[in-house]
């Protein structure tokens, strides 16, 4: 792993760490708080670093955020890639599902969804570059859902009448709700309850 050597605030040997492990204990304080309700402070302590060291090696608060948002995709999102290349539109949706469900369920990891937990949290203006970003990943991964739904609408998969954009924010607003349900506490059988009956009604000609 990269190592980052940061000097340390008083004389004596400079501190290192490892800047992956300090990254990743970032990412748990912003998906545990959202953007805006964490604090310097939580940061610092949960990476167990200065404040000058974070700033030499991430730069201030919102680029540490946008580095560890690359990080919580690359890491816990990587099924929503895989996903889309399941054969069938209902295939798609149930990979989707139970992807996010897997990560409802770990309990080393703090619940819901990092995205909407720091949407629903940025309130100020000093937030709007993290809304922007937020927003801008959404359209991407929405538009690369609609593309795969209208490659099933073409094969003849989607009932009439329903179109791929319209399938696709059914599905992430299932997604987003179980997101919720699982940051206020939905235990582990009603959220697969949810995945189950999704399946057990989803759109098909």
């Amino acid at each position: 792993m990269e190592q980052c050597i940061a000097p340390s605030p008083t004389k004596g040997r400079p501190r290192e760490f490892d800047l992956d492990v300090a990254l990743t204990a970032a990412l748990r304080v912003f998906w545990r708080n959202g953007y805006e309700s964490a604090s310097m402070a939580d940061l610092t302590a949960e990476m167990g670093i200065t404040k000058p060291s974070l700033y030499a090696a991430f730069g201030n608060k919102e680029a540490l955020f946008h580095k560890a948002l690359d990080l919580y995709e690359r890491e816990k999102l990587a099924y929503t890639v895989a996903a889309l290349e399941a054969p069938t539109a209902r295939g798609v949706a149930e990979r989707f599902l139970r992807g996010a469900l897997q990560i409802h369920l770990n309990t080393g990891d703090p619940k819901g969804c990092m995205g909407v937990i720091s949407t629903v949290t940025c309130c100020g203006a000093e937030a709007e570059s993290i809304k922007a970003d937020l927003t801008e990943r959404r359209a991407s991964s929405e538009a690369a859902l609609i593309a795969r739904f209208e490659r099933a609408e073409a094969e003849g998969e989607l009932p009439d009448g329903l179109t791929p954009f319209a399938l696709t924010r059914f599905l992430y607003a299932l997604l987003q709700g179980m997101s919720v349900q699982s940051s206020s506490g939905a235990s582990c059988v009603e959220l697969q309850q949810l995945v189950e009956t999704t399946m057990l009604v989803w759109p098909t000609r």
